[in-house]
């Protein structure tokens, strides 16, 4: 039983992580109809500079603010010059674009920072079966969702949002900066990208270290649903609780091959997601 409270903690703890990137993924989705697959890249770009800030400062916390702000700069930007320019194409355009930046920032990463992994450190100390960096992943993630809902459920940014997302013409005939709005998804997708870096950044920080974290993320994501923040959430917790029960009972060989599995099912079973609509969408 002792082994199993130690799974299930473990689960929780690196769910956590899966649920942010899944954040993220959501987030763009619902305000821009793209899937970022860019997101692990753009999180690692953002990690390494929290690397830097640490190890020139001393201070994590700088650095976690730090990275949160480069996300929002880098989120704005990518959306600025290379979505904005293919958003009025057809949606594989857009998802060719994405991966074409993941290589191009892993590249670059590389080229800066050298392909050895780095040492990153963790917020807290490790001290316990669920430590304090343990519990701070988790009520990160919980406190970014709570925001999200929030401001998809209770604002007029929110709105914006969803209609520019879902009917972008009537929006700009409302009255609503189209742009601006989708500049912004970007944006705070990037941040929440960030924070899931600085929480799986521990131990070590590589070019291609955040690749398997986004399919992680994207698989959360569409156990949840792409339209759901705390379906995002949910799916997190639910994939990390089962991968550490396979990695801990079956072999952690097998861990990638019980992520494909519980995909391919809930795509079978409910293609959109635990907390997903089908039929015809409201704005």
């Amino acid at each position: 039983m002792s082994r199993f409270w130690d799974l299930t903690l473990g689960g929780i703890s690196s769910g956590a992580i899966f649920a942010a990137v899944a954040l993220s993924l959501v987030l763009i989705w619902r305000a821009t109809r793209v899937v970022n697959f860019a997101q692990g890249g753009m999180a690692m770009v953002t990690t390494f500079v929290a690397y830097e800030v640490i190890s020139r400062t001393g201070s994590y916390w700088l650095g976690f603010g730090v990275a949160l702000v480069s996300g929002l700069v880098l989120g704005a930007v990518v959306e600025r010059t290379l979505i904005r320019p293919v958003e009025r194409k057809p949606p594989l355009n857009a998802v060719i674009v994405t991966l074409g930046l993941l290589v191009l920032l892993e590249a670059l990463a590389g080229m800066v920072w050298g392909v050895t992994p780095r040492s990153f450190p963790y917020a807290f100390d490790l001290r316990g079966t669920f430590s304090p960096s343990d519990a701070f992943a988790v009520l990160s993630v919980a406190g970014a969702a709570l925001l999200l809902l929030l401001l998809f459920q209770a604002t007029a940014t929110g709105l914006r949002m969803r209609a520019a997302a879902f009917e972008p013409e009537v929006a700009r005939l409302l009255g609503v900066r189209v742009g601006r709005v989708l500049t912004l998804g970007w944006a705070l997708a990037a941040v929440a990208g960030s924070l899931a870096g600085m929480l799986a950044g521990p131990p070590f920080i590589s070019p291609t270290g955040m690749d398997a974290l986004l399919v992680f993320g994207f698989t959360a994501a569409v156990i949840g649903g792409l339209e759901s923040p705390a379906g995002a959430v949910l799916g997190g917790l639910v994939l990390g609780l089962v991968l550490s029960y396979v990695s801990g009972y079956v072999g952690a060989d097998m861990v990638a091959f019980g992520a494909l599995v519980i995909l391919v099912a809930v795509l079978m079973v409910r293609p959109n997601g635990v907390f997903g609509r089908s039929g015809t969408r409201r704005v």
